[in-house]
Formats: structure tokens, sequence, C-alpha cells
């Protein structure tokens, strides 16, 4: 979601740098438009990292022999590194 808002940031502040020319005293449009862009670019960077941090994957499997002599499987996942413990 923070990709698709970085993106309208920078799309509405990019309108309102270059193609909305009012004549104003009170607000400069084109800096108001390169900030919304600075910020669309900044939230875009942010949703791209926490994008590729929640791929991230991790799974252990452990074998082994139970006390019956029975084979034991255990496998255990994690999509972030948050929740290996590490």
């Amino acid at each position: 979601m923070s990709i698709g808002t970085g993106i309208g940031l920078f799309v509405v502040g990019a309108i309102l740098a270059f193609a909305i020319r009012l004549p104003n005293n009170v607000v400069a449009l084109p800096l108001i438009g390169y900030i919304l862009m600075a910020a669309g670019v900044v939230v875009f960077i942010i949703g791209l990292v926490f994008m590729l941090r929640k791929r991230q994957s991790v799974t252990t499997v452990t074998s082994g022999v139970d006390g019956d002599g029975r084979a034991v499987d255990q496998r255990t996942t994690s999509t972030t590194p948050d929740e290996t413990g590490r």
C-alpha cells in the first residue's frame, strides 16, 4: 500500500510543480510540488524495503529418531526475520 501512496504523492507533486501555473503570492505551488515529490520517493523506498523484508523466509528441517525407533520430521517456517530469533 505504501508503494502506491509513494507513487501517488510523486504524481500529485509533479502536477503541482510542472503543470499548474496560477498567479499566487501566498503559496509557491512548485515548491509544494517538489516537497510532495521528495516525500513520494521516500515513501516508495520505505515501502520497497518493507515488502522485501517480509518476503524473506527461513525453513528449518530437523530429522531424527524418537524413543520407539520411528523417524520424526519437524518443519518450522518463518516469514520474517523477527520470528527467527536472530
